[in-house]
C-alpha cells in the first residue's frame, strides 16, 4: 500500500487470510475487507465488525456468487477464500436512510405519506425517536408504512452509533427537523469528525444551532426561511433539501451532485408528492 500523488495505490499478487481486529466497527471498511478476502487462500476472520444491514446484504449476495461467509450481523466474521465467484442477478435491500429521508419528509412539512419497499427493522431507532417527537409512523401494509405529523413536534436528544444505534448517515435529516421542534435538543455525533458541516447552513435558513466539540445543541424555532446554501457532502445535501421544503419562501441548494450519490433523481420523486422543486445549471460569468 503506498500514497502517489495523493491518491492510495494498493497491489499485491496474491491475497492469505488472516485475523484482523477493528478498533471500530466501521461499515465500508468490513465490506471491503469481506471482498478482499472472499479469494485470500485460507481463512480470515474479521473481529469487531459492522452489523448494519448492508453488510449482511452484501455477505447474501457474495454467498450466492460461491463464496464461503458466515457470522454476518454479528461482530466476528469469518471468510474462507474460493477460487472464484459466479456472475448472479440480485435485489438489493432497499435504502433505509432513503426510507428515513421520506419519513422526515413528510414529519417536516406535516404531509401524510405513504412509504412503500420498507423495512422498519433496518430503521427501528429512527422511527422510536420519531414517534417519540410526535410522528404517527404505522404499518400501511406487509412492507408499507404511513407517516403523517400535524401538531409541532417535541425535542428530543440523540447520539449516533453503529448499528442498532442511530445512523450517522441520518444525523443531518434529523437534525433539520428538530430544528422546527419545540424545544431544545442535543444531537452527539460518536463516528465522523467533521460531521457538523450542515450546521451554518442550516443556521442560514434561520435554524439556532451552536456547535460544541462532538455535540450540537438545536435550539428549535417556529419557521424556516429561505436562503442559498451550500451542500458539504450527500447526507448534509439531504438535510438541506428537507429544511428548505419546510423552509418560507425560496431557497437554493448548491452542489447537488454529492446528494445524487445516495439519492436518484430526488427533485423527481418530491415533485410527485407535491414538492415545488426544480433542478437548474446556474449561469456563470456570463455563459
Amino acid at each position: 500500500v503506498s500514497e502517489r500523488e495523493g491518491l492510495l495505490v494498493i497491489e499485491a499478487k496474491k491475497l492469505k487470510g488472516v485475523d484482523f481486529y477493528f478498533d471500530f466497527p466501521t461499515h465500508t471498511g468490513t465490506e471491503n475487507l469481506i471482498m478482499a478476502a472472499c479469494m485470500a487462500k485460507g481463512i480470515t476472520n474479521l473481529y469487531n465488525a459492522s452489523c448494519e444491514p448492508e453488510v449482511v446484504d452484501l455477505v447474501v449476495l457474495l454467498n450466492k456468487m460461491g463464496a464461503k461467509i458466515s457470522g454476518a450481523g454479528t461482530p466476528v466474521i469469518s471468510v474462507e477464500g474460493v477460487s472464484g465467484l459466479n456472475g448472479i442477478e440480485y435485489d438489493a435491500l432497499p435504502s433505509r436512510i432513503e426510507c428515513s429521508f421520506f419519513m422526515v419528509a413528510a414529519a417536516i412539512t406535516k404531509g401524510d405519506l405513504k412509504i412503500n419497499n420498507v423495512n422498519l427493522q433496518h430503521i427501528g431507532i429512527v422511527a422510536d425517536k420519531l414517534r417519540r417527537i410526535g410522528v404517527d409512523i404505522n404499518q400501511d401494509g406487509k412492507n408499507s408504512i404511513r407517516v403523517k405529523s400535524t401538531n409541532r413536534l417535541k425535542a428530543i436528544n440523540l447520539t449516533t452509533w453503529p448499528f442498532p444505534g442511530f445512523p450517522t448517515d441520518f444525523q443531518a435529516q434529523m437534525m433539520a427537523l428538530l430544528a422546527l421542534s419545540n424545544g431544545t435538543s442535543i444531537v452527539k455525533e460518536t463516528i465522523f469528525e467533521n460531521r457538523f458541516m450542515h450546521v451554518n447552513e442550516l443556521n442560514r435558513l434561520g435554524a439556532e444551532i451552536s456547535v460544541h466539540l462532538d455535540e450540537a445543541v438545536v435550539k428549535g424555532v417556529k419557521n424556516l426561511k429561505g436562503a442559498p446554501v451550500m451542500a458539504s457532502d450527500l447526507q448534509a445535501g439531504a438535510g438541506l433539501v428537507l429544511a428548505a421544503l419546510a423552509a418560507n419562501g425560496a431557497s437554493t441548494v448548491d452542489r447537488v451532485y454529492h446528494i445524487d450519490r445516495g439519492y436518484e433523481t430526488i427533485e423527481k420523486r418530491l415533485l410527485l408528492l407535491g414538492a415545488s422543486i426544480e433542478r437548474f445549471n446556474p449561469v456563470k460569468n456570463g455563459g
